[in-house]
């Protein structure tokens, strides 16, 4: 009852501050508490994440894609967003539906002080995605050198091999394999 009701605030003070008509419809409230979570996450709106985990919002929620907050502001390069998210608990080794993580997502865009946080993390270094990919892979695919060895020192198999037989070494040295033409 207590998330209700803080939900509830939440969405009303939201709703005041943008001059809308509030939703009466609880799953109608819920979705638009969603909207302005994974807003705030993307635009790094810290103040605004506070007030979620105040209210006790669940900070693991997934959108249609499977993507948390924390997955979020990391491929948007939100740093503070990404730290504040951490602090309170966030799961840095949840995977949106593609099985893709916060630190894949921080790598595929560059965002390298992202990835070394979310390296500090419990995480294992050989997760994997639904394509088998590792984040080393992703490092040495987009020659983020310093995250492959980032990586390494964290104890990631950089000879590990995706379903099309790629490790993160032959990634990084440009030796890319590819499906076969059907």
């Amino acid at each position: 009852m207590r998330y209700f009701l803080c939900s509830l605030l939440a969405i009303c003070s939201l709703a005041a501050l943008a001059d809308e008509p509030l939703p009466t419809d609880p799953a109608a409230v819920q979705a638009e508490l969603q909207t302005y979570y994974f807003d705030a996450a993307r635009r790094g709106d810290v103040p605004m994440l506070d007030a979620f985990i105040d209210a006790g919002y669940a900070l693991d929620t997934q959108d249609e894609k499977g993507y948390t907050a924390l997955i979020l502001a990391a491929y948007h390069g939100q740093g503070p967003a990404v730290e504040r998210l951490l602090a309170a608990g966030a799961d840095a080794c949840a995977q949106d539906k593609r099985g893709n993580t916060a630190l894949m997502g921080a790598i595929f865009k560059g965002e390298v002080q992202i990835a070394r946080r979310l390296l500090s993390t419990d995480c294992s270094p050989d997760q994997r995605n639904g394509a088998g990919q590792t984040a080393a892979m992703y490092a040495g695919l987009f020659k983020r050198d310093e995250l492959l060895e980032a990586l390494k020192a964290k104890g990631a198999d950089l000879q590990a091999r995706d379903p099309l037989g790629n490790s993160a070494t032959d990634l990084a040295r440009g030796e890319i394999r590819m499906p076969a033409p059907r």
